[in-house]
């Protein structure tokens, strides 16, 4: 019994996933359509869960600064769109002139879970809430004039919300996209997500990402062994910035939609809960685990949403959604405090 308590939360949603797609399949849900579905919200969400992992890694905890990095992605696309960059070249665009802001948001927010070491999770989520607030004023002063993307009235500020139509919705998507029977393959969204995972797996193996796995499972080892704790600690903060400003731009491309304001406000804690459902042995966690937590939240709250609809509850699908999140994150950091207790 005890080897299978630590997968105990996998296990629990496993089977809850399973109840729920034979529920969707008796109210006549093809199987095909949860299938399309649910690639498609691993395209939205798969590199931003990702890109929590060398953070996490190195010894800076979970992010929950996420959304430093989801603004630096929302500056890059507003600027390329009110720049007029359109299809597949305009996505490209974007997630090149984020990358910038990226870094340099990346490395001052390294520095400062470096001054509040041991308390990283919290600063992490204060220092998210700050600098969406600080670019909500942004949002309204900013100089751009592209008459799709600034108020009607005043001609100034930007929308809350900007349809990417005439610029690149799904531009990614449709890139060599093709289809076997009802089931939409788009191998274009599948390519590029692949060669971040690959960039993520080459890098653990340099010695450098060596030196970040170290200093994340034993500090004390790895400082004595010449490592750069403080340096290390904020390049993985910088990885894992720019990874969410990626993140974001194939999420919005996906989407359809750039959301301004206070939309990347709590984009952290979907993110951690994938993270963490995934699972992990100790402080280190692999690209598995993230990918099986997207697959396991997304699952869960894609056949949540009909089954909650067919008993005339759709509100059901969100608060299921909620409290599984919430269960999620207090019983890996239950787990994890455990674990660093025993260490």
């Amino acid at each position: 019994m005890k080897k299978y308590l630590p997968h105990l939360p996998q296990i629990i949603i496993i089977s809850f996933i399973v109840t729920l797609f034979f529920i969707a399949l008796k109210i006549d849900i093809a199987a095909s359509t949860i299938f399309n579905d649910l690639v498609v919200r691993l395209i939205l969400n798969s590199v931003v869960v990702v890109s929590l992992i060398p953070m996490v890694n190195s010894g800076a905890g979970l992010n929950f600064g996420v959304p430093v990095g989801a603004v630096s992605g929302l500056l890059g696309m507003v600027i390329t769109a009110n720049a007029g960059g359109k299809g597949l070249l305009g996505f490209f665009c974007s997630i090149a002139v984020s990358m910038p802001f990226a870094i340099v948001a990346g490395a001052i927010y390294g520095r400062i879970l470096n001054k509040v070491k041991g308390r990283e999770e919290i600063a992490a989520t204060f220092i998210g809430f700050s600098i969406v607030s600080i670019m909500c004023l942004f949002w309204v002063v900013a100089p751009f004039t592209h008459p799709q993307m600034v108020w009607i009235l005043g001609q100034s500020g930007l929308r809350n919300t900007i349809g990417l139509k005439d610029f690149w919705e799904k531009s990614l998507y449709h890139f060599m996209q093709f289809r076997i029977g009802e089931l939409i393959i788009p191998v274009g969204s599948f390519m590029f997500i692949g060669m971040i995972l690959l960039f993520l797996f080459l890098f653990s193996r340099t010695k450098t990402g060596m030196m970040m796995n170290a200093a994340g499972e034993n500090e004390s080892f790895a400082r004595i062994n010449g490592v750069n704790i403080e340096g290390i600690r904020i390049l993985s903060v910088i990885i894992s910035t720019t990874l969410v400003a990626i993140g974001t731009c194939i999420y919005a491309q996906q989407y359809g939609f750039i959301e301004l304001y206070d939309a990347p406000l709590m984009a952290s804690f979907p993110a951690v809960s994938a993270l963490l459902l995934g699972g992990s042995s100790g402080k280190r966690f692999f690209l598995r685990h993230a990918l099986l937590g997207v697959v396991l939240y997304q699952s869960l709250y894609l056949l949540s949403l009909p089954v909650a609809n067919m008993l005339l509850m759709p509100q059901m699908a969100e608060i299921i959604r909620m409290i599984v999140t919430s269960c999620i994150i207090l019983y890996a950091l239950a787990k994890i405090s455990h674990v660093s207790e025993e260490a």
